[in-house]
């Protein structure tokens, strides 16, 4: 069984700190897939739509009967642990400082055998379950874990590096201000964050929860503004060197459209905070995280972004807050390649109409800050970079890859919106 994840000790200021490495991230369009399908936590495999074969690894042709209709889809993680060996020495800088690292050959109820990564407490000739991982290339990998939970297992080694589990981790929540903070915190906590600071703006005004972060074990209320550069790097000063996960819920969202509102006061706060916002986080803290992202057991290992599904196809209703957030999703992908040089994972959270006073013209369901939160911490554990929150985040992004031109003219029709 895995040995548990000891609390690591006070970083020595006068040791090196390890710089970021990665596995080759160069791979084919076709394995690509790969990585799509991991980003959601999904497994899925190319499969014949001619001769029904599943196949791996990717290609562009059918081993079976030729054909080039190859549609990745969902097929059974179920398999056999055939074969398993343990790798103590490599050529590649990245798996040479993580040895040793086990592989084995998997051989996969649906059909094909794959060289994978194996977790430490499958044994030889054990049935397993294949999950697809992110590596710190941001490439898909094939990971054999055991069938069933075993204690402590996320606290295997290599498990750790594919994923980006709060525990023992140092957690920045960039505004105390928005109604889930508290939440947040508290399934930070409760996933074993080691020290949660929570950014507050104009301390001066009060806020009603407030008393509740404050109660929450390992929260610390520190000053920031997203909108004032200032705030930002003054903050970044005193602790970017031991963010390890930033989570930002800053936003600044206001119903209206662009002709009814009749100026651009709110949609250039929307943009302020929501766009912009994430710009000066990113500056300021960024450099430091990817410099961090091989730090030993508590190094940098997420940005999250929590942004409104409304991002990928425009809610007029909501036109200019869905603008800004669309923006603040081009800026993510941006942010994404940047960090991924130091290993450190961008996972953006896409949630549905929240519980709040701004969305209360609207309809349910909405998202709950409890649901919210477990969301955030469940994707963290699994290593993703992409999450869907809530029944209308999940109906608008199936309905936006079935035909995102269909998806815009349902958002122009109220009875569309989900």
């Amino acid at each position: 069984m895995t040995d548990p994840l000891n609390p690591p000790p006070r970083k020595n200021p006068q040791k090196r700190t390890r710089i970021p490495t990665r596995p080759m991230p160069m791979r084919s369009r076709a394995a690509l897939g790969l990585a799509a399908a991991a980003a959601e936590g999904r497994f899925m495999l190319q499969t014949c739509a001619e001769c029904g074969t599943v196949q791996y690894p990717p290609r562009d042709a059918c081993g079976a009967c030729l054909s080039v209709e190859l549609n990745w889809t969902d097929v059974s993680p179920a398999g056999h642990l055939i074969a398993d060996t343990t790798v103590r020495t490599s050529t590649n800088v990245y798996f040479r400082e993580r040895a040793p690292w086990r592989v084995g050959t998997v051989r996969l109820d649906v059909g094909p055998s794959a060289i994978c990564h194996v977790h430490g407490d499958v044994a030889a000739d054990d049935p397993v379950r294949l999950v697809i991982k992110l590596d710190k290339s941001g490439q898909g990998v094939l990971f054999a874990l055991p069938q069933k939970t075993t204690p402590n297992m996320e606290d295997d080694p290599h498990m750790r590096e594919m994923t980006c589990d709060p525990k023992f981790r140092r957690v920045l929540i960039t505004d105390a201000r928005n109604e889930n903070a508290p939440a947040l915190a508290q399934a930070l906590a409760d996933a074993g964050a080691s020290l949660i600071f929570v950014g507050e703006s104009e301390a001066w005004r009060p806020y009603p929860h407030r008393d509740a972060l404050e109660k929450t074990a390992n929260v610390k209320i520190v000053p920031l503004d997203v909108t004032d550069t200032a705030s930002v790097a003054e903050l970044a000063g005193e602790i970017g060197g031991k963010t390890d996960i930033l989570v930002n819920n800053a936003r600044f969202v206001r119903p209206g459209g662009i002709m009814d509102r009749g100026d651009v006061v709110f949609a250039r706060d929307e943009m302020e905070v929501n766009f912009f916002g994430m710009m000066r986080l990113a500056q300021a803290f960024g450099p430091a995280m990817r410099g961090r992202g091989a730090d030993g057991d508590n190094s940098a290992a997420a940005w999250v972004n929590i942004l409104s599904v409304y991002a990928l196809s425009n809610m007029p209703e909501f036109g200019a807050f869905s603008a800004s957030n669309a923006a603040a999703l081009s800026l993510s992908q941006c942010l994404r390649g940047e960090l991924i040089e130091g290993g450190v994972r961008v996972m953006n959270v896409f949630t549905g109409p929240t519980e709040d006073e701004w969305h209360q013209p609207l309809p349910p369901p909405k998202v709950l800050p409890a649901a919210l939160a477990r969301a955030v911490v469940d994707g963290l554990r699994e290593g993703l970079e992409d999450v869907f929150v809530g029944d209308v985040a999940k109906d608008l992004i199936d309905r936006w890859r079935a035909g995102p031109k269909i998806l815009e003219r349902e958002m122009m029709d109220p009875g569309g919106q989900g």
